[in-house]
């Protein structure tokens, strides 16, 4: 286990991290805010703290999967810690649970909040609140990767701990140019968004907090009503832009850099829109009932399916109004989720081809005994181990959400309540339904039950394993046996030196 390399890279993490806190600060600045103080000190802090991890460059750069798993972890831990310290210090959220709980909901893009006015919080706090999301879109060691340079495959093991997918593979041979062209797009068309959202007429603090909300399809809104309040054309931006962030963005590669046609016949994106569509068409047909207008119910149909999808989490509508059959399909796209090598949350579409096809697999070797048919994805077969892991990451999904589940329960909230705001935290969604609906927050839960989502809210972004690798007794013994070789090492050395 190479501790030394995980250290630098927790540091490096948290230079980022500190120079990103000094836009807050411009904003306090600009709105003459003393609250800019408390984001300039935990800035500086972060500063000094990761030049004191990354002082010493390691000798030894490379390090295999488990500690890009490890170092993935431990990253989003420390960034979530010092990025909840200014809300809390400053007093704009007074309990550090609650304050954590905020500030992992922003990195991890989830959307869920403690917050019951939203509206009272300084616009320094509300821009550093939307501007979590997206840092944590893209995620920060992605961009960490195009800046540093790594031995070997350091870089794909780094990249595969963080990026939401069953599987990561290269746009160009260097993984290090790879992350320079996510990050180009995903910096393009978050300005593009920002643009056609001043075109109408959003003020310019609006647009970049909702700009960064649905780049990383995170969801904080800046008002009580989230979107609810701004204009149709506003809301058809904030759709369009929701769904094309929840594209997988090899797609966009294809499109700007290579083969259009590839684009269009990746199959992961085909269904992604497929199921949007259907989705739209159900909640239209349930809700132009309600609502009496076509154009109405549609703009509130494919806002609701485009936020939900995606795992966003923005609303235009209180959508636990709705009938039980527009929430029973909003539930399934909760656990649907995006394309993988999205900003997206929730299980993945590419997952859900996987297992279906499995199980067609399976079907037909009941009719067919002696048949040999290979299951292909995109034209190319299946490797067993991408079906495994599909598997494995099916059953740890299942037995973590029951136990949270389980655990919350503990509190005696109705059923409903519960298993949405777990389905709500581990898919990255935000707002689910009753007490956590989207005219609601998460503020009654217990500070057990909030951590336990804060886990869950980790755990999703990571896509669990990342996480849960912290907690294998093998990660930690190998870890103290490298500082113990390593010291032995130094002692060995200063023992020749005086000889």
């Amino acid at each position: 286990m190479n501790s030394s390399m995980i250290r630098y890279l927790l540091g490096s993490v948290l230079k980022i991290e500190g120079a990103l806190l000094f836009l807050p600060c411009l904003v306090s600045l600009c709105y003459q805010e003393k609250v800019g103080f408390f984001y300039v000190s935990v800035a500086v802090f972060c500063l000094l703290l990761g030049f004191v991890m990354t002082l010493k460059k390691p000798k030894d750069t490379v390090f295999y999967l488990k500690e890009g798993c490890v170092t993935t972890a431990l990253s989003w831990i420390f960034m979530s810690f010092f990025g909840a310290l200014p809300f809390w210090l400053s007093g704009e959220i007074p309990s550090l649970t609650d304050a954590l709980f905020e500030t992992v909901s922003g990195f991890t893009t989830t959307g869920a909040s403690i917050l019951t006015d939203v509206e009272a919080l300084s616009y320094t706090a509300l821009f550093w609140r939307s501007f979590t999301h997206w840092i944590g879109g893209m995620g920060v060691l992605v961009f960490l990767l195009a800046i540093i340079s790594l031995s070997g495959g350091s870089h794909i093991n780094l990249l595969r701990a963080e990026s939401p997918g069953p599987s990561v593979g290269k746009l160009v041979p260097k993984m290090k140019h790879t992350a320079r062209i996510l990050y180009l797009i995903y910096l393009g068309m978050t300005l593009i968004e920002i643009v056609l959202l001043l075109v109408g007429k959003m003020s310019l603090f609006d647009a970049l907090t909702t700009s960064f909300g649905t780049a990383g399809t995170g969801g904080f809104g800046i008002k009580a009503d989230s979107m609810g309040g701004y204009s149709p054309y506003i809301q058809w931006v904030v759709t369009i832009f929701m769904i094309a962030f929840g594209v997988n963005f090899n797609a966009y590669y294809f499109i700007l850099f290579h083969n259009a046609k590839k684009a269009f016949r990746m199959e992961e994106v085909r269904y992604y829109l497929g199921i949007i569509v259907a989705a739209i068409g159900i909640l239209l047909v349930d809700t132009v009932k309600i609502y009496g207008s076509f154009s109405v119910a549609l703009r509130h149909s494919a806002f609701q399916v485009g936020s939900i999808i995606t795992t966003t989490g923005f609303s235009t509508v209180d959508f636990d109004l709705w009938s039980q059959t527009s929430k029973t399909v909003l539930v399934l796209l909760m656990f649907i989720g995006a394309c993988a090598g999205s900003t997206g949350g929730g299980i993945k579409v590419s997952r859900f081809i996987i297992l279906i096809k499995t199980i067609l697999k399976e079907l037909n070797s009941y009719i067919h005994p002696r048949s040999i048919k290979k299951i292909t994805y995109d034209d190319r077969p299946i490797e067993h181990e991408v079906m495994r892991s599909t598997n494995v990451y099916f059953m740890t999904f299942v037995v973590l959400f029951t136990a949270s589940v389980l655990v919350i329960s503990l509190e005696d909230w109705d059923l409903t309540t519960n298993f949405t705001a777990v389905a709500a935290t581990i898919n990255n969604i935000g707002p689910g339904l009753e007490l956590v609906g989207p005219s609601r927050n998460f503020s009654f839960f217990s500070p057990l039950s909030k951590y336990v989502l804060i886990f869950d809210m980790l755990a999703g972004r990571l896509e669990l394993f990342p996480l849960l690798i912290l907690f294998h007794p093998a990660i930690w013994k190998e870890l103290y046996a490298h500082k113990s070789a390593v010291r032995k090492l130094k002692k060995k050395k200063a023992g020749k030196d005086r000889g």
